[in-house]
């Protein structure tokens, strides 16, 4: 029995532990980077100062001054697949999350993360690591706080979580808000994007006295609806916006040709049909603090994202972490309808006043007492140049800010890099600066092989052979192969674009090129099959 035992232990140690670091020395002067992986919600790609935004992001900035940004990073096209793309390395029909928490009965699109896959969490912790969370889970679909737990963050690699385990909802008095496995409520004076960034920085200082290297993931709820900030922090925004939605635009998409971001030779792409020019816009005040109150989300958690890089410094850490900063999907173009209804849009603020819910002209956002969104013509400006939004695989709806930061170990400096990656490569980065390969059994059960591939080269400055990578949303689906771009729009055909000269897609080349289209859409259903993807029906 002993000898199976020492056995058993030796296959751990070759499976979990770094190259010439043996078991007992994990907690013994380990050097491995510590991780911080920063996800924002429904951020669009041009709403950092750094990838040409007006708002005030100057710590998010700092990053970007002292490491990498992409110009060509992807998402998962909305927050549920993104996060299980984003936490396991696998697309994300794969572990279950192909749509949102809710099970459909099929095993792509089951609303829990699946015993087939593994978190970060899971691969970092049995190594030695800490593992920490803050902020949005989203991944489960048991939300209740006496149902079953064994999707819940601690039941999947973290030590320590407070957050909520689903999306959206009141910044002032977030629901499904928990405490380890333990539903908690908000107490007085909260705000949430506050809350998770002090959480943050207070598993920063615990951290960091331990000699064992940590996993922090602080996932933030902002920018998502509902239209939630304080008074304080709207008002440095007041007036910002009185030029509106096209000279908005105009303005970033100049900022991001200056700085790099984008080509000069891709154009603006087209105002939504369905807007109007902002001249002809009805509501203007009302118009103009929806996006005051969505800028003042983005600064309240670019001050959050200060305060845990302060707390790094302060702590001796900062040289030794690598820092991981993007959003879950573009922006976001829905209106919050007055018929919604869900644990997620409450009906009263916690000193019981009626809450109204709807994105009624004749109601100012920003308080508790409110819950509505920008809408479509502010979504198109924060996903400039780009067509289209969340939920959707044209590039405004799958390109990401994306920024790395690590002193001890990315050389460049406020660079960019103009090859592309997506969020299913973070498992593969976090494994390979950790000096970690990617098991094919953990808990006792075989999961799936590794989808993404490292980005520690692209940081090192080498060049990366770039992967094939897909999409499929809702009946959205895409294909990126080299320059090439297949896409389409549910229920519409099959567009193609050449992401080199075109990559604001306005130029279909689909019946130029049919033997392209023939060979990416057969890739795409090669993928599908093999990934659990379903042909979508309304």
């Amino acid at each position: 029995m002993y000898a199976r035992c020492l056995s058993l232990l030796s296959i751990f140690a070759i499976m979990f532990c770094p190259a010439g670091l043996a078991m007992g020395q994990i907690r013994s002067g380990d050097r491995r980077p510590n991780i911080i992986l920063i996800v924002a919600d429904d951020l669009g790609f041009s709403d950092l100062g750094c990838y040409g935004s007006e708002i005030f992001t100057p710590n998010i900035d700092r990053l970007a001054r002292d490491g990498l940004r992409f110009t060509q990073f992807y998402n998962a096209g909305r927050g549920c697949p993104s996060r299980a793309a984003l936490m396991t390395g696998l697309y994300p029909h794969q572990t279950g999350m192909g749509l949102m928490m809710k099970d459909y009965k099929k095993p792509g699109y089951r609303g829990n993360l699946n015993k087939s896959c593994a978190t970060i969490a899971e691969l970092l912790k049995t190594a030695g690591y800490q593992t920490l969370m803050c902020g949005k889970w989203s991944l489960t679909r048991h939300t209740g706080p006496l149902g079953p737990k064994h999707t819940w963050p601690q039941n999947r690699g973290f030590d320590h979580f407070h957050g909520t385990l689903g999306g959206a909802g009141s910044y002032f008095n977030p629901s499904t808000l928990i405490r380890e496995n333990r539903a908690v409520r908000a107490p007085g004076n909260y705000y949430y994007t506050d809350a998770m960034s002090q959480q943050a920085v207070a598993y920063v200082a615990q951290a960091t006295r331990s000699k064992k290297p940590f996993f922090l993931c602080v996932s933030y709820t902002a920018p998502h609806w509902p239209l939630h900030a304080k008074p304080e922090t709207i008002a440095r925004y007041r007036g910002k916006y009185a030029t509106g939605w096209d000279s908005l635009r105009r303005e970033r998409h100049r900022r991001m040709v200056s700085q790099g971001i984008v080509k000069a030779q891709w154009p603006l792409s087209p105002r939504e049909p369905t807007v109007r020019s902002w001249e002809q816009n009805n509501y203007k005040p009302w118009q103009q603090k929806r996006m005051e109150v969505y800028a003042a989300q983005v600064d309240s958690m670019d001050r959050g994202v200060g305060l845990i890089l302060d707390k790094l410094k302060q702590t001796g850490a900062e040289n030794n972490t690598l820092v991981m900063f993007l959003s879950d999907n573009g922006a976001c173009a829905e209106e919050v309808s007055s018929k919604w209804k869900g644990t997620h849009v409450p009906t009263k603020t916690r000193d019981g006043r009626a809450v109204y819910s709807g994105n009624n002209p004749n109601v100012s956002p920003g308080a508790e007492e409110t819950y509505q969104s920008y809408g479509i013509a502010w979504a198109n400006a924060s996903n400039t140049p780009f067509r289209s939004y969340k939920h959707w695989m044209h590039e405004g709806g799958i390109a990401t800010p994306m920024i790395a930061r690590w002193p001890d170990g990315i050389a460049q400096r406020g660079k960019l890099t103009h090859q592309p990656g997506h969020v299913i490569d973070v498992m593969a980065t976090c494994l390979e600066v950790a000096k970690l390969q990617y098991p094919t059994i953990t808990g006792g059960l075989r999961i799936l092989p590794i989808e993404g591939k490292s980005l520690l080269p692209i940081l090192q400055g080498k060049t990366r052979q770039p992967s094939v990578l897909f999409w499929e949303h809702e009946g959205n689906r895409a294909v990126r192969d080299g320059k090439w771009k297949l896409v389409s729009r549910y229920p519409g055909k099959w567009e193609l674009y050449d992401m080199e000269a075109d990559r604001t897609e306005l130029n279909d080349m689909a019946k130029r090129f049919p033997v392209i289209v023939a060979d990416l859409s057969g890739a795409y259903a090669v993928w599908a099959e093999r990934c659990n993807v379903e042909q979508w029906r309304k």
